[in-house]
């Protein structure tokens, strides 16, 4: 599984870059279909009063991908946000699998 994390109006240091990877490797437990996740990091403009926004595409086999947003003042909750969205995400779409299967 590959894992790429992306900046926009924002450099990523590799604090930003070991965090989220960090989060994104644990979405595999939930669905092992999982083949790459990327994730953008923005940083908002000042309308907005310097809010990050983090976008999780996680790319799974045999469906389109899952899409999980979230913004916050502070960078790591936004990353923790989006990646509990990602997590619900591929643990309801399992779910249905197994439901399918009966």
């Amino acid at each position: 599984m590959r894992i790429d994390v992306v900046g926009r109006n924002l450099d990523i240091t590799p604090a930003i870059r070991e965090y989220a990877e960090s989060k994104a490797e644990k979405l595999p437990r939930y669905f092992d279909g999982v083949q790459l996740m990327t994730i953008t990091v923005t940083k908002e403009d000042h309308q907005t009063h310097g809010k990050f926004g983090i976008e999780f595409v996680v790319d799974v086999e045999k469906h389109p991908s899952f899409i999980a947003k979230a913004t916050h003042t502070d960078l790591y909750t936004a990353i923790d946000q989006a990646e509990s969205k990602a997590q619900r995400q591929l643990r309801d779409f399992k779910e249905k699998l197994k439901q399918g299967n009966r």
